[in-house]
């Protein structure tokens, strides 16, 4: 009778048993493998020539992911990693902010085709050299900011400048043509304090203010700011002059702001 129970029993189970540990293995094959994810060791110095995780250098980034792009406004900021030059920019950008940053030359194909351009600021990088034709392709430009570089001499400047701003370079009177601000008839702010210039360019009749303190400026004439051989003329647009820091005596002057509605500010000899 026990063997006759051994015999149903072993009859019934093991086919089930056998059925049961096919589908296991079954649902085992089917299960997904598991990607295995490996991150950096960050206690472990990264070599940038082998490690794809290191970051990139700023000029292999596209620009809008390096800096900020907001309605026809560029912004490249004390960007991190250091930018080096100037970023491709989009088509629509018309005002650049490119401050602070590490900078050191602007060439002829950094805002070529770049007709919508209104305004470039950058103030505070290590610009040394500007390609004489670098901005010369900008009909629309405006305001053009280079102050805190380390530029000796400037480039062909756009007659469309309204504001330019210079200070804080080593500009000297032979980087800076006589002529370069003559033609640019609607330049109503200029600044060209903290460099090494020894004269006074020629200045267009629409200046409201020229800055010019702390230079080596020791001579100025009668037709510096106005017209020697007339009293009548009165210069109207022009509202503030500075001289100041330069070893130029201004009592030894005269009639060189009798054109003027006030003199120069600042504290002179």
């Amino acid at each position: 009778m026990l063997q006759l129970r051994t015999l149903i029993f072993t009859s019934i189970m093991l086919p089930w048993l056998l059925s049961f540990a096919a589908k296991e293995e079954y649902m085992e094959v089917r299960k997904p493998k598991k990607d295995i994810v490996k991150f950096p060791d960050y206690d472990t110095p990264q070599d940038p020539d082998t490690d794809p995780a290191v970051a990139p250098k700023a000029d292999e980034l596209p620009t809008c992911l390096l800096c900020v792009c907001l309605s026809g406004s560029v912004y490249c900021e004390e960007v991190s990693p250091e930018m080096s030059a100037v970023p491709a920019l989009p088509k629509e950008t018309a005002y650049l902010y490119a401050r602070f940053n590490k900078i050191t030359k602007i060439s002829n194909k950094d805002f070529a085709d770049m007709a919508t351009l209104r305004r470039i600021d950058l103030t505070g990088n290590l610009i040394t050299e500007i390609d004489d034709g670098a901005f010369s392709k900008l009909p629309n430009l405006e305001e053009l900011f280079l102050a805190e570089n380390r530029l000796t001499k400037l480039p062909t400047l756009p007659t469309t400048l309204v504001s330019f701003n210079a200070n804080l370079n080593q500009l000297n009177t032979q980087g800076v043509k006589a002529n370069a601000f003559k033609k640019l008839t609607r330049l109503a702010y200029l600044y060209l304090g903290n460099n090494e210039l020894t004269a006074v360019p020629q200045l267009p009749e629409s200046l409201h203010v020229v800055h010019l303190h702390n230079n080596r400026i020791k001579k100025i004439t009668d037709e510096t700011f106005c017209k020697g051989n007339t009293s009548y003329y009165i210069r109207a647009n022009m509202d503030e002059v500075r001289l100041d820091g330069n070893p130029i005596i201004l009592s030894k002057h005269p009639n060189s702001f009798i054109c003027l509605h006030s003199l120069p500010t600042g504290q002179y000899k």
